[in-house]
């Protein structure tokens, strides 16, 4: 998610909290864990803004809520503005993070839900998890298996989990519920005709796909999203 301007009139508290923990989930991508203030509560699904000045950086809250730390799931961008900080940060360094935010939430309807994630997009889905959603179906498109955090979690969770593989040579099966392909390509060929609640997070790129393919072929079905930039 790029930087953005804070709002003059962005009046939501802010705390100073110390680094707990980093681990290396990929090679460009870990886990930070930061101290939970007092009274700090969120719905999954939710994130937190790192505050530097007038700019500011989004991650969304890993769960479950009612963990003693604050977890976020960072994709290391080298020129970014805060991540190259994040990834060096050793225990007891402090930085200022805004209280919890956002509408990406679960929001059931007695559809099939559809959770369709790219890259780091994969982090609500692993806070709804956390915090005891299951039968939902997952779609992870990434770009080679090492990319695939949080597996084993929304393994257990999901209905079906299906990894998107999109440097996989050709599309075709990867292991028992593997696609060697993008997510949009997955869905438009091997999902039945139907209604559904589809929850989408990532780039814009696989957004707009994924809700070309939503238009053309799953007609009065709910579509949430959250664009990462």
């Amino acid at each position: 998610m790029m930087p953005r301007s804070t709002p003059a009139n962005d009046t939501r508290p802010r705390f100073v909290v110390a680094v707990t923990a980093v681990q290396w989930l990929s090679e460009g991508t870990f886990e930070i864990r930061l101290e939970r203030p007092d009274g700090f509560d969120f719905i999954p699904g939710q994130k937190i803004s790192f505050v530097d000045g007038a700019l500011r950086r989004d991650y969304t809250l890993l769960g479950p809520v009612d963990a003693r730390e604050l977890a976020l799931c960072v994709r290391l961008v080298p020129d970014g503005l805060f991540s190259p900080r994040l990834s060096r940060a050793r225990i007891g360094d402090r930085f200022q993070i805004t209280a919890p935010f956002g509408y990406f939430t679960l929001k059931t309807s007695g559809r099939p839900a559809v959770f369709v994630a790219t890259g780091t997009g994969i982090a609500p889905f692993v806070a709804f998890a956390n915090s005891g959603a299951r039968g939902f179906d997952l779609l992870h498109g990434v770009r080679t298996p090492a990319e695939l955090y949080y597996r084993d979690i929304l393994f257990i969770a999901a209905r079906r989990y299906i990894p998107c593989i999109s440097e996989a040579a050709g599309d075709g099966k990867i292991g028992p519920e593997g696609f060697g392909g993008r997510v949009d390509r997955f869905l438009s060929a091997n999902y039945p005709d139907g209604e559904y609640d589809f929850f989408l997070c990532g780039r814009n790129e696989m957004i707009r796909d994924v809700t070309r393919v939503i238009d053309a072929r799953f007609s009065g079905s709910r579509v949430f999203i959250e664009a990462y930039d």
